[in-house]
C-alpha cells in the first residue's frame, strides 16, 4: 500500500486510471465535483474503486462541509447549513445547536453511506479569529475554543452513528492565517501562548480517527517549514501536545502553498510525520511523481487506519435520513422561535 491518498479526473475510472492505481495501490481516494453527477453514477465509482482495491473498508472521501464547501450538489442532493449556522445556534442555545449538529452530522453520514463515500473531511476545529483570511470564514463552527469542540464532538458523533469517519482539520489550526494556503503560504507569528486557543479543540478531541493538517507556519514552534511539513510541529505539538494519535493525513498536495516538485513535496509530509500525502487534481504525471517518491507505507500508519476505518465496522444508527434533517431544521427553528 503506497503512503498517499489520491485524486480522479473523471466520472469513471479510465483504462490509464485503472492499470496506475492497481499497481500504486494508493491507501484511499478523495472525490470531488468532477467526480459525481447523480447517485447511480458515484455508487457505481465507489464499488468500481472498493473492487479494484480489493479492500471493503477502502477510505472513499470527500469534503462534504455544508454551505460553499459541497461536492454533491442540489438538486440531485440537498444542501446543508455552514458551520456559521450551527455557531449562531449555540450563542442561543448551546445544547440544542450540539443537538442539532449531530442530527445534520447523521443526516450527511447517511447521504454519504448510501453511494459508498465512508469519510468526510469534517469536522473544521479551526477557530475563528478577527481579521483573519476568509478561507475559514463562515465554515467555522465558531470563535471560542470551548464551543468549537462541542460542535466537532457532534459532528464527529453524528457522523460516526451514520456510518461516516470524521477528519478533523486544520490541525494544529488555520483559524488565524490571514492567507488563503490554496494561494500562497501563511505564516502565524503569534506567540506560544497565544496559540493555546487555536490548540485547545484539537486536544478536546483529541481521540478523533482522523485528522488533516494545516499548510501554515507557526513561526512560535518552526520558522523553516508549514506544520504539514514539519518535523518538529507533528512530533512536538501534533503527536506531543495534542495528543493525537490517530492517522493523519497532509492537506492537498497541489496547493500553492507548498514548493517543490509533486515527488518533493510528498516525500516531505511522511518525512514529517504523515501517515499519507493528500493529491487531490486527479493528474496521472503528478500522482506517478509522488508515487515514485514514496516508499510502502508504515507499519504504523496502516494500523492507524485500520483502527480509523474499524469505528465504522459496526450496525450503524437506522434513523432515515429525512427524520434527521427533520429534526435538525425542528431544532433550529425552534430556538429561532423562542
Amino acid at each position: 500500500m503506497t503512503p498517499l491518498i489520491l485524486g480522479l479526473a473523471g466520472l469513471a475510472l479510465s483504462a490509464d486510471e485503472r492499470a496506475f492505481f492497481r499497481a500504486a495501490d494508493p491507501a484511499g481516494y478523495i472525490l470531488f465535483r468532477r467526480n459525481v453527477v447523480d447517485r447511480a453514477q458515484l455508487r457505481a465509482l465507489t464499488d468500481d474503486l472498493r473492487a479494484l482495491a480489493g479492500r471493503d473498508d477502502l477510505p472513499i472521501l470527500i469534503d462534504q462541509e455544508g454551505g460553499r464547501v459541497a461536492r454533491m450538489q442540489p438538486p440531485e442532493w440537498p444542501a446543508f447549513p455552514p458551520g456559521t449556522v450551527f455557531d449562531a445556534a449555540y450563542e442561543r442555545a448551546p445544547m440544542t445547536a450540539i443537538q442539532a449538529m449531530r442530527a445534520n452530522a447523521q443526516a450527511l453520514a447517511v447521504m454519504l453511506r448510501e453511494v459508498g463515500i465512508t469519510v468526510d473531511c469534517l469536522p473544521l476545529l479551526d477557530v475563528r479569529q478577527p481579521g483573519a483570511h476568509d478561507i475559514i470564514g463562515d465554515r467555522a463552527l465558531g470563535a471560542e475554543p470551548l464551543r468549537v469542540a462541542a460542535l466537532g464532538r457532534a459532528t464527529i458523533e453524528g457522523l460516526r452513528a451514520g456510518g461516516v469517519v470524521g477528519v478533523v482539520k486544520h490541525v494544529p489550526g488555520h483559524g488565524r492565517a490571514m492567507a488563503d494556503s490554496h494561494v500562497e503560504l501563511p505564516l502565524v507569528d503569534a506567540p506560544d501562548d497565544v496559540l493555546q486557543t487555536d490548540l485547545a479543540p484539537f486536544r478536546a478531541l483529541a481521540g478523533a480517527p482522523m485528522a488533516m493538517t494545516a499548510h501554515v507556519v507557526y513561526t512560535a514552534w518552526d520558522r523553516d517549514a508549514c506544520a504539514s511539513l514539519s518535523p518538529t510541529i507533528i512530533r512536538d505539538i501534533v503527536r506531543g501536545r495534542i495528543g493525537f494519535d490517530g492517522f493523519l493525513m497532509s492537506d492537498d498536495l497541489g496547493m500553492h502553498a507548498l514548493q517543490g516538485d509533486f515527488g518533493a513535496r510528498a516525500a516531505g509530509v511522511i518525512a514529517a510525520g504523515c501517515d499519507v500525502g493528500l493529491h487531490c487534481s486527479g493528474d496521472i504525471a503528478e500522482m506517478e511523481a509522488c508515487v515514485a517518491a514514496v516508499e510502502a507505507i508504515a507499519p504504523r500508519a496502516q494500523e492507524r487506519l485500520e483502527a480509523a476505518m474499524a469505528t465504522i465496522a459496526g450496525a450503524t444508527d437506522d434513523a432515515p435520513f429525512e427524520a434527521l434533517v427533520a429534526r435538525r431544521d425542528a431544532l433550529l427553528d425552534y430556538k429561532l422561535e423562542g
